[in-house]
This record gives C-alpha cells, sequence and structure tokens, in this order.
C-alpha cells in the first residue's frame, strides 16, 4: 500500500465515491499500489486523454497502470461498475431497477493509424470506428459495441442489442431510427422475438427534437466530458468499449453523489 500523498485532481473519486464501488473490486490484487489510487489514474487518463507514458508521476508507474486497466476489463470489472451504477440511478429516479426500453444509436469518430477494425463510413465521410449503444429511456448506457465504420447500422444493430437483452432479459422492445429498417427489425424478430419503434423525421427540411432518440443522442453528447472519447485512441475495439464504460459511469457517480 503507497502512503505518498499528493494533490488532488479534478477526476479523482470522493470518498463517498469509492464507498459506492469498492466492494466490487473484490480480487483485484495489487500489493503495493492501493485499488483506489490505480481507479483514479486511470480516470484520469479518460479525462484528459492524456497517452499512458504521460501520466503525471504522483500516480502509480503507467505500466502498473496499465496493467491493472486491463485485468479489469478482462475481468468485466468496468461492465461490473456501470451495471450496478446504472441500477442505482435508476432505483433514485423512483423507476424499476432494470430497464424494459432500449433505444439504439451509432456514432462514428476517427481512429489511429494502427487500431484494429478500421473502415470508411460512407455516408459520415469518416475512416475509423463505429459505437453503437444501447440506452435506456433516461439515457444509462445498457451496451456499447464497437466495430468498423463500413458496417451499416441495420445489419451490425444486432450485436448490441443481443448484449443489451443478454444483461437486461426484462427489455421488452427497442427503438432506433430510420437507419434500422428492415435487417434490423427482422433481426430482432428472429433472435429476440422482439418489437422496434423506428423513429421518422418530422421534416427534413427543419430541426426537432424526437422523442426518445434526443435520449441517445445525450449520452453521445456526455462522452465529450472524456478527452480520451474525442477521437478513437485505443488500438483494440474491446479497450474502446471499456474506456465509454468508464466514462459513463464516471458520469452517473457524479450525478448519484
Amino acid at each position: 500500500m503507497n502512503k505518498k500523498t499528493r494533490e488532488k485532481y479534478p477526476s479523482d473519486l470522493t470518498d463517498k465515491e469509492w464507498e459506492e464501488i469498492s466492494p466490487l473490486f473484490k480480487g483485484m490484487r495489487n500489493r503495493k499500489w492501493s485499488k483506489r489510487e490505480l481507479t483514479d489514474a486511470v480516470l484520469y487518463i479518460n479525462k484528459t486523454g492524456c497517452q499512458w507514458r504521460q501520466l503525471p508521476h504522483d500516480f502509480p508507474p503507467y505500466s502498473t497502470v496499465w496493467s491493472f486497466y486491463r485485468r479489469a476489463c478482462k475481468s468485466g470489472l468496468w461492465d461490473a461498475i456501470l451495471r450496478h451504477l446504472v441500477k442505482i440511478t435508476r432505483e433514485n429516479a423512483g423507476r424499476a431497477s432494470v430497464p424494459t426500453y432500449g433505444i439504439i444509436d451509432s456514432q462514428s469518430v476517427k481512429t489511429i493509424y494502427n487500431s484494429q477494425a478500421r473502415g470508411f463510413d460512407g455516408g459520415k465521410k469518416i475512416k475509423g470506428r463505429k459505437r453503437h449503444i444501447v440506452v435506456d429511456i433516461m439515457g444509462n448506457l445498457l451496451a456499447v459495441y464497437v466495430h468498423s465504420a463500413n458496417l451499416h447500422d441495420t445489419t451490425m444493430g444486432i450485436v448490441p442489442a443481443i448484449l443489451a437483452h443478454s444483461r437486461y432479459p426484462t427489455l421488452l422492445k427497442f427503438c432506433g431510427d430510420q437507419g434500422y429498417r428492415k435487417t434490423f427489425e427482422e433481426d430482432i424478430r428472429e433472435f429476440l422475438g422482439l418489437g422496434v419503434d423506428i423513429s421518422k423525421k418530422i421534416n427534413p427540411q427543419n430541426f426537432y427534437v424526437l422523442p426518445k432518440r434526443w435520449v441517445v443522442e445525450r449520452t453521445f453528447s456526455w462522452m465529450n466530458n472524456s478527452r480520451r472519447l474525442s477521437k478513437d485512441y485505443e488500438i483494440s475495439t474491446s479497450s474502446s468499449e471499456n474506456m465509454i464504460k468508464v466514462s459513463h459511469s464516471r458520469i452517473l457517480l457524479k450525478r448519484l453523489l
């Protein structure tokens, strides 16, 4: 356990925030550095977008932080934290602890040159990846799937939908924009036996806030609070997915406490 004190960064967890998630860290061993200190270092990376090697020296060594982050990804720790916080957030809002309605959408982002699963999104004119997410009616992240940007929403949307349904079998219906017509609707019916609400544009010439659709767009805007997500800097798609989970968990913690 490292006893060195340092000045707090804005991204650090408060005592109450750490108390909320610390029970989920069972099995994450590190004899020299505290789990809280390692988590604060990951949050600093996520918030500021700096390279692992550029981590300030008052944190644990970057190689130790990277190892902790990767072990947490493999063990499903970030996913467990996110699911716990979604449950608490819903309960505090007076809703059921599990969702029944999922809203799906994707976001195309640029990547670094040597990232895996890169492609060109002809509609958005972006070479990189797509972040496919499913959220509940409050905008809480239920599932995320990162894939090549050249793959169309209607064919790939079934993957995050299945992920969301496996985590939350209480989901009864999904909602998507017009990009999810036909193939996605058929896949949801075939694999999950559920229906899909397709939101149609009210007037293509003007901007309107569509019912339910604005919720998932707001969740994408929340990602902008984390500079690490301003572009997809991760080599692997699994790391990209976990960085999104870390970012969203931090947002939920701030809202809760």
